[in-house]
């Protein structure tokens, strides 16, 4: 009885560590990205004419040397727009989802105090214009396959240097089959402390990588302040995977940061360094 319970808690152990491994062959590639901090959805201002996600937060920190990180979502017309809410609330005042929304819908509505609106992805790439590095988050709400498959023809025509990133395993997926040449990260956080409505096998599988086996990820772009949580801990030394930090709003935090993460995201202040 004690060897055959042995015999199962060995085989369990080999399949986590199966299901938990990344890809570690291309870390080489992720260099470009660990030259530059990178800017959370633009070098923003919430207070000023420089929202989160809009235009001018994205020429501010091309014109200051940051790498970018934004958010892509689908309209309801087809449109890729970059926005990081479900809901047009937080930065807009209106209550309502974004990919229930038709492009001119969303051109109704300013961001926070400013006179910007929700740009198009495609506008935004014509700001960035492969003048830094660039991660694309494909965002998981309304129809995350058609956000995906949108995103990678749009990213086909692009020169610049850019990777993917998803909250959403089977969108990683997707750039695996799909697009295999371009780098794919896994986002995670401790979803048992920041998303305790979820299920318990959702929090347990998404906290702890378990998708990774299919998604086969280049990078584990984290929650920094959940950087201890065992699963995460145990994939990083095990596989010596690249890590990406989110997000640092502080020298204080970023000092920490470096200690375990390669890649830095960031916002609220400006870094130095590098």
């Amino acid at each position: 009885m004690l060897i055959g319970l042995l015999a199962i808690i060995v085989i369990a152990a080999i399949v986590f560590l199966y299901c938990i491994k990344p890809n570690t062959g291309r870390r080489q590639e992720m260099a470009v990205f660990e030259e530059k901090y990178i800017a959370h959805r633009g070098l923003f201002d919430n207070e000023t004419d420089r929202p989160e996600n809009s235009l001018p937060a994205f020429r501010k920190a091309v014109e200051c040397g940051y790498g970018i990180e934004l958010d892509v979502q689908l309209t309801t017309d087809h449109k890729l727009v970059v926005f990081h809410d479900e809901s047009l609330k937080r930065m807009c005042g209106a209550d309502y989802i974004l990919h229930e929304c038709t492009y001119a819908q969303l051109q109704q509505y300013t961001l926070g105090v400013s006179q910007e609106k929700i740009p198009l992805f495609e506008d935004v790439l014509k700001v960035v214009d492969g003048k830094v590095p660039l991660i694309v988050e494909v965002k998981s709400e309304g129809d995350w396959k058609e956000t995906t498959k949108t995103m990678a023809e749009i990213m086909d025509h692009y020169d610049g240097c850019y990777c993917m990133e998803s909250f959403h395993p089977l969108a990683v997926e997707w750039f695996r089959k799909n697009r295999p040449q371009i780098i794919r990260g896994q986002l995670s956080t401790n979803y048992f402390k920041d998303e305790p409505k979820r299920k318990w096998w959702e929090k347990f599988t998404l906290t702890c990588l378990l998708f990774n086996f299919r998604a086969k990820p280049d990078f584990i772009a984290y929650n920094h302040i959940w950087s201890g949580v065992w699963a995460y801990k145990l994939c990083r030394r095990l596989f010596d995977v690249e890590n990406v930090a989110w997000t640092i709003r502080s020298q204080e935090e970023l000092e920490r940061a470096k200690k375990v993460f390669q890649v830095i995201i960031f916002d609220s202040f400006i870094p130095k360094g590098r």
